[in-house]
């Protein structure tokens, strides 16, 4: 119930957006927006990590990770974050590289994905991977353990 709450927040703060400027919000802006409503609950916390990635107006990759705060990271490659986020890290390190091909990064990230949660008894039951093209989103999903 809260996420949806959340959702429905980020939905109407990005309408209003539209409606006031007359045009659509860049990542960016919205990760902005993000970590301003994260800070507003700072002494009642959501606890979430969230993770924006999208592409700019020029076709450029922008990716963002935030603490319960609101503290945004910039990232150039990859961010994680979550209960199983050291084991993440790791992997993502050693596993990925750059300019990978979409099917490429896809079996990077669904490897680093299964093969971190399974080191973490919080985390499992697989993951939603999204691959962010020019033109297209590509949605799978993986299926992890099931204890």
């Amino acid at each position: 119930a809260l996420a949806h709450r959340r959702s429905q927040r980020f939905a109407f703060r990005q309408n209003m957006y539209k409606l006031r400027e007359e045009r659509d919000m860049s990542p960016k802006v919205f990760a902005n927006m993000v970590s301003s409503m994260l800070y507003e609950k700072r002494f009642g916390p959501y606890f979430a990590e969230p993770i924006i990635a999208g592409l700019d107006a020029q076709g450029e990759p922008y990716l963002c990770a935030m603490d319960l705060l609101g503290a945004q990271q910039l990232a150039a490659d990859f961010a994680v974050g979550g209960t199983a986020s050291e084991n993440l890290y790791g992997t993502c390190e050693s596993m990925y590289r750059p300019d990978l091909e979409p099917e490429d990064l896809f079996e990077t990230i669904s490897q680093v994905l299964l093969s971190s949660v399974d080191r973490d008894c919080l985390s499992g039951w697989g993951g939603i991977v999204h691959i962010v093209e020019q033109d297209k989103i590509t949605t799978r999903v993986l299926k992890g353990r099931q204890d």
